[in-house]
């Protein structure tokens, strides 16, 4: 007897591999699978703009790497003393505004310049809502939308759910200046399983409908376009409160890896799967918390990693392991 519903996840053609620059955007879950790559030592710059919900967001985002476009002053407002951007997540936030010019730029930059090298764009979208500026605003033009309300007063937001015609329409307009700015860029898509409940099961039902559907009348149009089904290994494999945190609305560690560990099987090119493991082994190990670190056991077994990351930086050199060897070097 079966106990789960079968998922078929057609194997991603081209793979992902070692060697490939990969750049993520959009949800948290993003940043699940970008930090899961990273410890992996796979090439990845998560989210330059922080954490981004809606289509709306995700696509201005990118428009503003491929237009490298600088931030002045006058595109940030202050709030409760902290200068903040519409455009960008709370982390780039500080109490001067030069500082936080500085970090969205440098971001910026980096952005630009990691996107026009990059082999793959992964977004992960979580919410057709869309939070739009009010006349009420005290910064901002009326009807732009913002991608972080920074915990603005309620009155300087009309709340939008995005049609999928919309969504659609941005997503499209994001391939063709992608395909322009970097004509071998690839594009996978998922759809964030946490559950957006501020907004009430059936308008969450709803958002994710619309995510859903957009994505695939792109990836049914486009080429170079794929999807992995994070949300529905999520919300329909395992099917189950248990796989939830506490809050009822984040997938919890058992879930995230049990996605991981699909996205693995069938994203990742099977030659870099030796490798992954070898490295697996170097960030548990680099985890270990010794009882007593000045005895001789302790030392043997930073010496016997040291070894095994110093043979692995030799037979790969591409990968970067510094901080690894200073760990197990005690430096």
């Amino acid at each position: 007897m079966d106990f789960q519903v079968d998922i078929t996840i057609p194997p991603l053609q081209p793979p992902v591999n070692y060697g490939d620059k990969i750049l993520l955007t959009g949800s948290c879950f993003t940043e699940h699978i970008g930090q899961s790559l990273a410890e992996l030592k796979f090439d990845v710059l998560q989210n330059p703009n922080g954490i981004l919900f809606d289509p709306a967001a995700v696509c201005h985002s990118i428009f503003s790497w491929i237009d490298n476009r600088p931030y002045r002053e006058s595109d940030l407002f202050s709030l409760h003393d902290i200068w903040h951007s519409w455009a960008h997540h709370s982390r780039f936030s500080h109490t001067d505004s030069a500082r936080t010019l500085e970090q969205i730029n440098a971001s910026q930059q980096q952005a630009h310049n990691f996107l026009q090298q990059a082999d793959w764009l992964i977004i992960t979208l979580g919410s057709a809502f869309s939070y739009r500026l009010t006349k009420a605003a005290a910064a901002g033009e009326p009807g732009n939308g913002v991608a972080n309300c920074h915990r603005a007063p309620a009155q300087w937001f009309d709340k939008h759910l995005m049609s999928i015609e919309e969504i659609v329409a941005q997503l499209d307009t994001l391939y063709h200046r992608l395909k322009i700015y970097n004509p071998g860029l690839k594009i996978l898509f998922t759809i964030s399983p946490v559950r957006h409940i501020r907004d009430g099961v059936v308008a969450n039902n709803r958002s994710k409908a619309r995510l859903i559907e957009s994505v695939h009348h792109i990836c049914d149009k486009l080429e170079g376009v794929y999807y992995f089904p994070a949300y529905e290994l999520v919300t329909d494999v395992l099917r189950d409160y248990r796989f939830y945190d506490a809050d009822l609305v984040h997938p919890n560690y058992m879930a995230t890896t049990y996605v991981m560990e699909r996205f693995r099987e069938h994203c990742i090119d099977p030659s870099a799967i030796p490798l992954m493991n070898e490295i697996k082994k170097i960030a548990v190990a680099r985890r270990h918390k010794p009882f007593h670190p000045a005895t001789a056991a302790h030392r043997q077994f930073l010496s016997a990693h040291y070894e095994k990351v110093k043979m692995l930086q030799e037979q790969y050199p591409f990968l970067p392991l510094q901080e690894e060897l200073n760990y197990f070097s005690g430096k």
